[in-house]
This record gives structure tokens, sequence and C-alpha cells, in this order.
């Protein structure tokens, strides 16, 4: 089922897989959306009830333009609000909370900062410190005339974007702005150690092991420094819930039963 939140004039999409089960809350990464975790929400249900918003920016979200302002609000602060608010408004309190990538971090962040609504975290494949640069991805087209010559024009870059490849009125493209992702990478860019050892509530931290963000001690450390904190490596890439779907759900899965 597709909802829709506002927040402070802006509208909030996500997905809610729906059943019986208890609440998981999914933060999807840069370039994705809510429907990206479709394949883990049939792995979890009946147990376990998916809820997962498009980001401010992202999928059917709007971005998080303010009035007066230059550039659109894509700060931490503004991120874990978000999540926050979805919590809040749909009643989710003491949720479970993944997060991938983007949404690793502001999971771990609104448990730091709203630690009440949090009971659970499951961290896909991002660290306490995070340095990287989106800015490849400015030389994507922003549309073209067909579905098959935006995939062509994309590269090797389309197999992680299908999701949100649109039609739009002027042609085919992508359902957020490269610029928008470039700005909220900086945003992202820290040292958030602090915010990782501020809660002790039972968390999984997901990496894999072809990945070119979260190299193997920095995951080792944030295991060994957290209370609480279980370290499972997987045969992934970066985007560890599409490389190895299988294990992803697994792993999760285990992890939950255990709460």
């Amino acid at each position: 089922m597709r909802g829709c939140l506002e927040l402070a004039g802006r509208q909030l999409s996500y997905v809610d897989f729906g059943g019986p089960g208890r609440p998981l809350v999914a933060l999807h990464g840069h370039f994705c959306e809510g429907r990206t975790f479709a394949h883990l929400a049939r792995e979890l249900a009946p147990d376990w009830r998916v809820i997962a918003p498009d980001q401010r920016g992202h999928g059917r979200s709007d971005r998080p333009t303010l009035p007066g302002a230059e550039k659109p609000d894509y700060s931490r602060s503004g991120y874990v609000e978000d999540a926050a608010a979805v919590l809040d408004q749909l009643g989710l309190g003491g949720a479970v909370v993944l997060g991938h990538s983007l949404g690793g971090v502001n999971a771990y962040q609104l448990a730091a900062r709203h630690p009440h609504l949090v009971s659970a975290l499951v961290i896909e494949d991002i660290g306490a410190v995070v340095d990287d640069d989106l800015s490849f991805c400015l030389v994507w087209p922003r549309r073209a005339p067909t579905r098959a010559a935006l995939i062509e024009r994309l590269g090797d870059a389309a197999r992680y974007l299908t999701d949100s490849i649109r039609e739009f009125a002027d042609g085919w493209g992508l359902a957020f702005r490269p610029t928008d992702m470039v700005a909220s990478q900086r945003q992202l860019v820290g040292d958030h150690w602090d915010d990782w050892l501020a809660t002790d509530c039972p968390a999984l931290l997901v990496r894999g092991t072809l990945s070119d963000t979260l190299d193997a001690e920095h995951a080792k450390q944030m295991a060994a420094r957290r209370r609480n904190t279980q370290l499972v490596e997987l045969p992934a890439g970066h985007t560890v819930h599409q490389g190895d779907p299988t294990g992803f759900a697994l792993a999760v899965g285990e992890f939950l039963s255990s709460l």
C-alpha cells in the first residue's frame, strides 16, 4: 500500500508492505526509494511489517525546498526529523529501524536523537565515518526519448537505478536530481562516531565483502566499540540487499528473531 504524509507542507510518500507483524521501518540509500526493500518485506512476512519511506528528494516524495531558500534542505537534522515524523504519525514508536547507506546513518542518528522511537537497528554497509563523493552521477542524463535509450546512456549504473526510472512528459528520466544527491552526500560526509555510540539497543551491522564504502577493519571497530552489536559479512557489494538478497534476508531474519 502506498501512503503519504504531509510534513511542513511537503509530501513524504511511503510504501507499507502490510501484514500483522511487528513494524520495521526501512530507510533506503541515495538514488533509491522505499520499494527497493520489496524482496526483504516478502521474506520477513508475516512476522514483520515493513514500512519504507521514499526519503526527501527521492522517489515520489517532494524535494525539501523552503520558502526563500536558495537550495533544498538535505541536512542531517532534516532527514532524521522526517524519519521521526514517520514513526510518530504512523504510531510506530519502538520499531526496529533498518537503513542502507544514507539510510543507515539516518537510522543510527535517529536512535541517538530519539531513542524512545527505536528498539533495534539494522545498518547496511555504512560506517561511523563517511567520506564518499557522489559527483560521478552528475554526468547521468536528465532525459532520454525512451526507457531503453536512458538505460543505454546510464551504462553500468542502470542496474542499480531500475526502481528510479520514470516516464515524464518530456521523456524518460530518474526520480531524483543528481545535483540533489551530490548536495545530500556532502551533508552526510563526516565523523559520526558519537551518534553510533550514543545508544546500546540491539544492532546488526551488515557489510558486503566487495563493498567499496565500508572496509572490513572499520566494520570490526564499529561492532567492537558499540555494545549489543553483531557484525555479519555477506558476498556482495555496497548494496547488500540487492547483491545477496537471500543472504541478507536470512541474516536480518535471524537477528530479528532474537529480539
